[in-house]
């Protein structure tokens, strides 16, 4: 059965490989906030499913993931 830290972890790299799905085949603009909102969800949510299995390089990956998205998300407030 799946834990909850499972699910965390499903849910948060399934919105990153939806936003990147979406990119792909022109769904979403790839500087579109819909696009920078689903990867800082998603990174965000894998993140912290990475810390509470105490799994250290995808803490630091998805972390990183997360932070470059809300830069990128903040890029395009201000266009």
């Amino acid at each position: 059965m799946f834990t909850q830290t499972d699910i965390i972890g499903t849910l948060g790299v399934g919105s990153i490989l939806l936003a990147y799905f979406f990119n792909i085949f022109n769904f979403i603009p790839k500087e579109g906030k819909l696009f920078f909102l689903m990867n800082i969800i998603g990174a965000g949510l894998a993140c912290y499913a990475s810390f509470l299995i105490n799994y250290w390089p995808f803490v630091i990956l998805e972390g990183t993931w997360f932070l470059i998205s809300v830069m990128g998300l903040l890029k395009t407030n201000k266009n």
